[in-house]
C-alpha cells in the first residue's frame, strides 16, 4: 500500500511495532508536541495480533501516521485488521482512525467518543493542520462505527480483548483494552509517564481511577505516554506515585486558590508549578490543568 499522493510531503518515518508480549506490539509515542517532524505520532498506539484478525489501539494524530503505521503492520502479522479501538478523543489518538477506515475497518470506542468528536473535531483537525502543516494532508475525524457501554469483549480468533468504558477521567470518554491471553492493559491517558498530563475531564475522577486501577493487577500496562510499566502495579510505583501527587497538589492548591477568593488568572499563575522538572512540556499543559480543575471545583 503507497501513500496517496496527497501526502507525498509527509516525511516516512521508521515507523517500527515492538514487541511486549507474544502477539501484543506497541509503537512508542515521542515524547513531544506534533510537529511534521513526528507526523503527530506523539500517543502510543497498540496491535493485538488474534489468529484470525488483528486489532489496532490509537492509530496516531495524522492520516499519513495511520497509514505508516498500517504499511509497518506487514513486517509482524499478514492478518487483516478487524478493529480500530479508540482509547479516547483526543486528536493524537484518533485522526488516524481514516487509514483504516476506507478498509471497511470497525472503530470502537466510549459511548460518548461520537458527542466529543462531534463537538471538537472540527478544532481538532484545524489545530493539527496548524501543527503538522502538508503532513496533515487528508486527516479527519473518522467516528466510531461501534460503541462501548460498560464491557465488550472482542474475539479475534483464540485471543479476547476486553474493552471497558469508564466513568469521567481523564476525558469524559475513557476506554481501557486488556489482552486476555497476555494479561496487558492499554490504559489510554489515563497513564501518563514523564509527559505532563493533561485534565479534560475531571480531576476527582481521574484521581478515582487511578485508585481503582492500582487495586487491579496486569503483567504489564502500556500507558497512553511513555514506556512500559511491568508488572503492574508493583513495577510502576514512581509513575503512579508521580502522576497521583501531581493531580492530588492540582486539586487540592486550585480549591485553596478557590477558596482564598483567587481569580482563575490568578490561579493559574501560581497553582501547583514546583516539580516543574520531573514532567516533560509543563509550561504548555499546566496552566490549562488548573483552568480545567478552576472550572470544576467552583462550584462544588
Amino acid at each position: 500500500m503507497s501513500l496517496p499522493a496527497a501526502l507525498a510531503d509527509a516525511p516516512a518515518l521508521a515507523v517500527a511495532w515492538q514487541p511486549v508480549a507474544p502477539g501484543v506490539y506497541v509503537f512508542w509515542g515521542a515524547q513531544e508536541d506534533s510537529q511534521p517532524s513526528n507526523l503527530g505520532g506523539i500517543a502510543n498506539a497498540g496491535l493485538v495480533v488474534g489468529e484470525r484478525c488483528t486489532a489496532v489501539i490509537d492509530p496516531g494524530g495524522s492520516l499519513a501516521m495511520g497509514l505508516q503505521l498500517r504499511q509497518a503492520m506487514a513486517t509482524v502479522t499478514a492478518k487483516p485488521v478487524c478493529a480500530v479501538i479508540n482509547t479516547h478523543s483526543h486528536p493524537d489518538h484518533v485522526l488516524g482512525n481514516a487509514a483504516f477506515e476506507q478498509a471497511g475497518v470497525r472503530i470502537y470506542g466510549h459511548q460518548k467518543l461520537p458527542a466529543q468528536l462531534a463537538a471538537r473535531g472540527t478544532a481538532y483537525v484545524h489545530t493539527a493542520e496548524r501543527e503538522l502543516g502538508a503532513a496533515l494532508a487528508g486527516s479527519r475525524v473518522a467516528p466510531p462505527t461501534d460503541l462501548v457501554t460498560s464491557d465488550r469483549w472482542l474475539d479475534m480468533g483464540g485471543r479476547r480483548l476486553l474493552l471497558q468504558a469508564l466513568a469521567t477521567a481523564h476525558t469524559t470518554n475513557d476506554l481501557t483494552v486488556w489482552d486476555e491471553t497476555s494479561d496487558t492493559l492499554f490504559s489510554g491517558d489515563l497513564l501518563f509517564v514523564g509527559r505532563t498530563p493533561v485534565v479534560d475531564g475531571s480531576v476527582r475522577g481521574w484521581l478515582s481511577a487511578l485508585q481503582t486501577l492500582t487495586r487491579q493487577r496486569f503483567a504489564r500496562v502500556v500507558p497512553g505516554h511513555g514506556p512500559l510499566l511491568s508488572p503492574w502495579p508493583d513495577g510502576a510505583q514512581p509513575p503512579i506515585r508521580a502522576l497521583s501527587q501531581y493531580l492530588q497538589r492540582l486539586q487540592d492548591a486550585t480549591r485553596s486558590a478557590i477558596a482564598q477568593g483567587l481569580s482563575l488568572q490568578q490561579a493559574m499563575a501560581t497553582v501547583a508549578s514546583e516539580n516543574v522538572e520531573q514532567w516533560l512540556l509543563f509550561e504548555p499543559y499546566h496552566r490549562r490543568n488548573v483552568a480545567a480543575v478552576f472550572t470544576e471545583l467552583e462550584w462544588e
